[in-house]
């Protein structure tokens, strides 16, 4: 069931029919991390078999030869080939084929040495029977955390706990998005059914579904400060809702392809949103009114992948498909900077709490860390794969890295350098999160899993 009423559009605004994009999660994605990898095998070595004389008759045992004449068997002092008579033969060692080598237990041998990860988390969550695509730690408990996956589950569960576990149900598409409010009380599962399922966190009760869109939800946030929900949609739409009583508030009309990535600004007072059509809208909340569209020649020639609002509410910082970033002023609307360094696809930006830094994550294999004033790189952090996600641990001066790879790796933003690498999904990281206390550091993989690592000694 639709909504009771649909929010004004933008009266400036030509609203171009959609096309339905397809879900990423369950078809040829264009994110590289949502691919199917093969793993880089070398050729087996050609298998060995029993040396037999050329007119000894055929058995089930093999034959220990030796030539009379000390040449090898089957082959002349000048290379020519031989044959040995049956007089030639010394003994017969009879073996058994039991004992032989196989080669298909070599082969064995060796795909499970290639599959043995070191394990450096201090806890894993096995709940989720497929690819795990999203991960939130509450804000105000620091052992709970949310995750969702390609199984069209969610699961609340605790760091550490193997008991206390509350599945949340009622989706019947991959839950790719999930998030709880500022103040912990309430969390939300966003799906690709087109609907959004809010839990109590207290009473471990769904408070209510959020409903409208027919088409998939590619993200969600809550307000910075209230009980209201935002959720970018295949459809083009940008949905507002309030939690608390179910209600539909708004939706905001103008992109021409999926909403891809969105955000409150950290003071709560407008709303942007990034889309597949290669455009950053600036929304009033209230209205719904879109105040800024920013596109051309200055801006991204792809779609949009990610964007992160710096802490003032002064600016946006959007990575797209072309591997590009750019700096938005959100008053004026206008490109006013330009963050050259990738090389393809951009996935994810954050910006640090107690710097002026961003740090960006990229397909080409490589985290840069940049400084806003300045718009220079500080630090290039290099990869054995793409980065897929990332994360600023608090206030510290440590960012992490998720990668395609597998590993976790926390890099020192003053240096650059690598300050620790944690082993244990056996493919992409797909969502990083952080605990409240600044304790334990949550990834979640398309290997079905989620672990936690230990970064106390990080704070």
């Amino acid at each position: 069931m639709g909504p009771d009423r649909v929010g004004p559009y933008a009266l400036d605004l030509e609203t171009p029919s959609c096309p339905v994009m397809p879900c990423p999660h369950h078809s040829a994605a264009p994110a590289a991390f949502f691919l199917p990898r093969r793993r880089a095998t070398s050729s087996p070595p050609p298998q060995t078999q029993p040396t037999t004389a050329a007119k000894t008759p055929a058995t089930p045992a093999a034959a220990a030869i030796m030539s009379i004449t000390g040449e090898v068997p089957g082959e002349g002092s000048d290379g020519e080939e031989v044959f040995i008579d049956d007089e030639d033969i010394i003994n017969e060692i009879p073996l058994d084929e039991e004992d032989l080598p196989d080669q298909d237990d070599d082969d064995e041998q060796e795909e499970d040495m290639m599959d043995e990860v070191e394990d450096h988390s201090a806890y894993a969550f096995h709940g989720h029977t497929d690819e795990v695509f999203a991960a939130a730690c509450s804000p105000t408990d620091a052992s709970l955390v949310v995750s969702g996956g390609k199984d069209d589950r969610g699961f609340l569960w605790r760091i550490g706990s193997a008991e206390d576990v509350q599945e949340l149900p009622g989706h019947k598409d991959t839950v790719c998005t999930v998030a709880f409010s500022s103040d912990g009380k309430l969390v939300a599962c966003g799906s690709m059914d087109g609907q959004i399922n809010v839990w109590n966190t207290a009473t471990r009760t769904l408070q209510g579904t959020l409903e409208g869109s027919d088409s998939g939800f590619e993200w969600l946030k809550w307000h910075p400060r209230g009980h209201l929900i935002i959720a970018g949609s295949e459809d083009c739409n940008v949905w507002m809702w309030n939690a608390d009583h179910n209600a539909f508030l708004n939706t905001f009309a103008g992109h021409s392809s999926t909403v891809t990535c969105g955000d409150f600004t950290p003071d709560g007072k407008l709303i942007c949103s990034g889309s597949d059509d290669a455009t950053l809208r600036i929304w009033d909340p209230k209205s719904a009114q879109c105040r800024h569209v920013v596109r051309g020649h200055s801006y991204h020639t792809q779609g949009l992948t990610c964007l992160a609002v710096t802490w003032d509410s002064q600016s946006i910082v959007s990575g797209s498909q072309d591997s590009s970033v750019h700096i938005v002023s959100i008053n004026s609307g206008q490109v006013v900077g330009s963050l050259v360094g990738h090389t393809n696809s951009v996935e994810c930006i954050g910006i640090s709490p107690r710097y002026n830094w961003v740090a960006t994550g990229s397909i080409d294999q490589t985290l840069i860390i940049w400084d806003l004033a300045h718009q220079a790189i500080r630090s290039t952090c290099e990869h054995d794969e793409g980065v897929t996600c990332l994360a600023w641990l608090g206030s510290s001066r440590y960012v992490v890295s998720g990668c395609v790879d597998g590993t976790v790796r926390i890099w020192d933003s003053l240096s650059g350098e690598l300050a620790r690498t944690f082993s244990g999904h056996s493919d992409a990281v797909q969502s990083l999160a952080v605990s409240a206390d600044g304790n334990s550091l949550v990834s979640v993989s398309s290997d079905k899993s989620a672990r936690v690592f230990d970064i106390s000694m990080f704070k």
